[in-house]
């Protein structure tokens, strides 16, 4: 049942890390033209990995 969970947790860590990096590496003009903010990756990359199966 632990492993479970931090076999989980360590999943959506990953999510999360992969999002916000990826996110990160764009500049601002591409993300204005997807509609996303700097102030609001995280938020995003929180969301994505709370997903994540």
């Amino acid at each position: 049942m632990i492993l479970g969970y931090l076999a989980r947790l360590y999943r959506q860590w990953r999510v999360y890390n992969r999002t916000y990096s990826e996110l990160m590496r764009l500049d601002d003009r591409t993300l204005a033209d997807i509609s996303v903010t700097r102030g609001s990756i995280d938020a995003i990359a929180r969301h994505a990995a709370k997903t994540a199966r």
